[in-house]
């Protein structure tokens, strides 16, 4: 799905990450499913991976790279891999763990990658899935029914730097930022966020910071 230029968000606090991997944890241990191997996609997937590693005492954990969302959730045309896996997983039991299914795009892109290195059973887990997605994934914390964009605690710069360096009008002081981010995306930052936004926005000239959203 293609975010329009104003859209609602929900920004993520570092306990709700917690709380959703401890969910979805607890949903992968009472399915009696046991990987053997843990694989985050890269970026948005590395932190949930860690976290539902810890809980299901997994050390094998290994990522890859796809990229489907530039800053600012612009959407590519396609999903691609950047960086592909590295290891051995034949004949292995895999988990793919990624932040949010969004449409679907990215873990079909993953779990066909990985099943051309002949594991023995792949699923995958996120922490959000999206019902407009077109993939249903084997485990998800929460689903999302009414769709909206959501910010991790790990990409709230990128993301917020990404909606404001588009906006018309550009705010130029913390509380024009503050009251710009309410009004149009139904979030609240705090004004020390907003100076970091307006400090950390890429300058005219300058190439724009950040990388890809998984999707």
């Amino acid at each position: 799905m293609v975010s329009p230029p104003s859209f609602c968000c929900e920004l993520l606090t570092w306990c709700a990450v917690q709380h959703l991997a401890r969910e979805l944890a607890f949903k992968i241990l009472a399915s009696r499913y046991h990987p053997d191997l843990i694989v985050a996609i890269g970026r948005g997937g590395y932190v949930p991976a860690r976290l539902v590693a810890d809980y299901l005492q997994i050390s094998q954990l290994t990522t890859i790279k796809i990229e489907h969302y530039t800053m600012g959730a612009q959407r590519r045309r396609w999903a691609s891999i950047r960086y592909p896996l590295k290891v051995a997983i034949a004949g292995m039991k895999v988990l793919i763990v990624d932040d949010v299914n969004d449409t679907g795009e990215t873990l079909a892109l993953a779990s066909k990658h990985l099943a051309m290195h002949n594991p023995r059973e792949n699923r995958t887990a996120v922490l959000h899935h999206k019902t407009v997605s077109h993939l249903q994934p084997d485990f998800a914390a929460r689903r999302i029914i009414k769709w909206r964009w959501l910010i991790y605690p790990w990409a709230v710069i990128e993301d917020l730097t990404g909606f404001l360096s588009r906006m018309d009008n550009r705010p130029t002081s913390p509380t024009k930022v503050v009251r710009r981010f309410e009004r149009d995306y139904g979030i609240k930052v705090s004004l020390v966020m907003a100076q970091d936004l307006l400090d950390l926005l890429p300058r005219p000239g300058l190439p724009p910071a950040g990388g890809c959203f998984p999707g």
